[in-house]
């Protein structure tokens, strides 16, 4: 027995290829008049579901099919073109109802019988339809093309600062980068679908000329007719035919035109329109007192112009007062307290590890009664920093501060200020990445993360300045991204005891006996916790916690110094260091110091006295490694400073400024990696 599901499968199938036989069929194989009156009575409905699904759709992409379905609709049409006309030129000799009812009623009941009152009516639609609507869909169908393939590069920029900053995780950048793409070949595939429209209006008036002059030509010389007889049944006819076929083409030019200049929200165009003309009360009370001057002159209809006035003024006091209600609702009365309460301990604030302040104009922002979208945004960069440093990243206290200016943030770690910034809540921030194609007209300013320069530009300024090079991002993705980069620098105070706990915690359930010989036996969980501190601080991630457990564990009983058992995790996390620095390369390419340098410094560190170098040397060493790290950022390399492991600790904290350089010592290199000598530096 066959599987149901497996027939409708089939049918399915097979359903397309058939649509294409039947209209190959409709051009070869003559038609009765009641086939064509079916044919054209669907082809009038699809027309109008087609128009009214392009109106209540919510973004154009979820008709992303439409390009298609123009196509199969215009060849279905041509093809009844075709069928009709060869009825009418055989048949048409017998009288108006030889191509059947649908025909027959458009000659004589839409046009009243009379045939120039049909040319012109028909010559009317033409107009409108080539003229007007098709022109000029297909001019917004190209614009929109060329403007959607050149904003690709920005638009792909921004979910990528939009994924490094922790505002959305993998799958949701997939999901966006794949809409792109489906936008790019929606638009492209809509401006070629826009010249089938074009054709076939072209089409409609050839063909009519042909159906008048070859049926007076057959109608005069087979059969007979006179010429007031042929020209009245093959002009009817004629007109009818044009006007079945003109009518579901203009349904379809201005479904194409309604596609191609939606704006791309998730809303229909019944709200979008109703929203935008009637959210504001004071529009319809201008219309109605402009139809009241109007009805109030003498010689114009009065009583059309007064009555619509009063319509408006009606609509506008409805409107007003349903926001006057709206705006009631939503206002909250704080409760009055009868008495002052007596002070207690729990009105003593603890100090917020991290902390956000805002001014007033930003509140918006931080909103949850209103969604603001910073909140969302602050919960992705706690998941994303404590996907990547392996511990529980605290909570972000936000509160508004009126002591700011407006349109400032601050952020804080432990109540100490360390990063301000300001943002335009309304605008967008484009930001130069290093190379862009011109230059734009706004607030020239420095994004607060990373100090390049940028603009705050308008909304509508957005896909100019993505054409031109420029990242641009909303104000909610300024803070979160300036929030995420102070946090990753300063990941060494989000951990302390209570999170060090937490974690020995969690790798008891698993290893009960590791955490139990490692603390309090060997060592304290202060100790513990300050050798994880500085490997956050040099941006070593804790997720490893096992193996720094072990390794604890092993050098416990020697030393309880935090910076040498932090120099034997390192060690034992030198493979995980070396690939987070340089990746899954054979080669680590490496910087050196001068033998001559290195022996001093190690000399000093093993008699126990301060390290230090003249001021001079100190100077010439850290310029010559900032321009070191610059040219291997710039070639997309890693630059690595590779000494001995006596010297690394005082010469990470020296340079620690310099961007991107990671100091490593000998024995933290694996066995594997082959080293490339790049330069010594004196």
């Amino acid at each position: 027995m066959n599987n149901p599901n497996h027939i409708q499968d089939l049918i399915r199938g097979i359903g397309m290829p058939l649509l294409l036989l039947a209209m190959l069929a409709m051009m070869m194989v003559p038609l009765p008049p009641l086939a064509l009156d079916a044919l054209f009575t669907f082809n009038i409905a699809l027309s109008v579901a087609i128009l009214l699904t392009t109106v209540y759709v919510g973004r154009p992409l979820e008709f992303a099919v439409f390009p298609t379905i123009l196509l199969v609709v215009t060849l279905m049409r041509l093809a009844l073109n075709i069928a009709s006309t060869r009825v009418v030129l055989l048949n048409g000799h017998t009288g108006t109802s030889a191509a059947g009812k649908v025909i027959e009623a458009f000659g004589e009941f839409v046009v009243g019988g009379n045939y120039a009152v049909g040319l012109v009516i028909f010559a009317i639609l033409v107009i409108i339809n080539f003229v007007v609507v098709t022109k000029g869909a297909g001019r917004v169908s190209e614009v929109s093309a060329r403007f959607t393939l050149d904003a690709m590069p920005g638009k792909q920029m921004a979910i990528d600062a939009d994924l490094n900053a922790g505002v959305i995780d993998q799958e949701t950048a997939r999901e966006r980068r794949q809409e792109i793409g489906e936008e790019a070949d929606f638009y492209g595939s809509m401006d070629g679908a826009s010249k089938f429209v074009r054709g076939d209006a072209i089409a409609g008036i050839l063909i009519l000329f042909i159906n008048i002059i070859g049926g007076l030509i057959i109608g005069t010389s087979q059969h007979d007719l006179t010429f007031s007889a042929a020209i009245h049944n093959y002009t009817l006819l004629t007109i009818g035919d044009g006007l079945v076929a003109q009518v579901p083409s203009l349904l379809l030019s201005t479904a194409v035109a309604i596609i191609v200049t939606r704006v791309s929200r998730l809303q229909d165009m019944r709200k979008q329109v109703f929203s935008a003309l009637f959210n504001d009360p004071r529009t319809l009370m201008v219309t109605a007192l402009v139809l009241a001057v109007l009805g109030l002159i003498p010689g114009m209809p009065n009583f059309a112009f007064l009555s619509f006035a009063g319509l408006c003024a009606f609509g506008a006091s409805r409107i007003r007062k349903s926001q006057r209600v709206v705006k009631v609702e939503s206002e909250t009365v704080a409760p009055v307290e009868s008495a002052v309460p007596e002070l207690g301990w729990q009105d003593v604030d603890p100090v917020d590890l991290i902390g956000l302040e805002v001014g007033y104009r930003l509140i918006p922002l931080v909103d949850r009664n209103r969604n603001g979208p910073l909140v969302g945004r602050i919960k992705g960069i706690r998941k994303k920093l404590t996907e990547d440093l392996g511990f529980l990243v605290s909570p972000v206290h936000i509160r508004d501060n009126l002591e700011l200016a407006p349109n400032a943030y601050r952020i804080t770690l432990a109540g100490v200020a360390v990063g301000e910034g300001e943002v335009h809540v309304g605008k967008d921030l484009a930001i130069n990445p290093g190379q862009v194609f011109g230059k734009l007209s706004g607030i020239e300013t420095k994004d607060p993360a990373f100090g390049l320069t940028a603009y705050w530009i308008e909304a509508d300024q957005r896909e100019e300045a993505q054409m031109l090079g420029y990242t641009v991002v909303d104000p909610a993705t300024v803070v979160a991204t300036h929030l995420s980069e102070i946090l990753k620098t300063n990941a060494h105070e989000l951990m302390g005891h209570e999170e060090c706990v937490r974690l020995l915690d969690r790798l008891a359930e698993s290893s009960p006996k590791l955490v139990e010989e490692l603390t309090p036996k060997l060592l304290p969980t202060s100790t513990i916790t300050r050798v994880l501190q500085n490997l956050l601080e040099e941006k070593i991630p804790v997720r490893n916690i096992r193996k720094i457990a072990e390794t604890l564990s092993e050098h416990g009983a020697r030393s309880q110094d935090p910076d040498v058992l932090s120099a034997a995790v390192r060690v034992a996390l030198g493979r995980s260091i070396v690939q987070n620095v340089a990746g899954t390369r054979p080669e680590l390419p490496v910087l050196t110091l001068e033998p001559e340098l290195e022996r001093i410094l190690n000399d000093s560190s093993q008699d126990g006295g301060a390290i230090g170098l003249e001021p001079q040397m100190m100077e010439r060493l850290h310029k010559t490694l900032t321009e070191r790290a610059q040219t291997q950022e710039l070639a997309g390399e890693p630059a690595v400073l590779l000494v001995a492991p006596t010297v690394r600790p005082w010469m990470s904290r020296m340079m620690r400024n310099i961007r991107n350089l990671h100091v490593l010592a000998y024995n933290e290199v694996p066995d594997d990696r082959r080293i490339e000598m790049l330069a010594a530096v004196r």
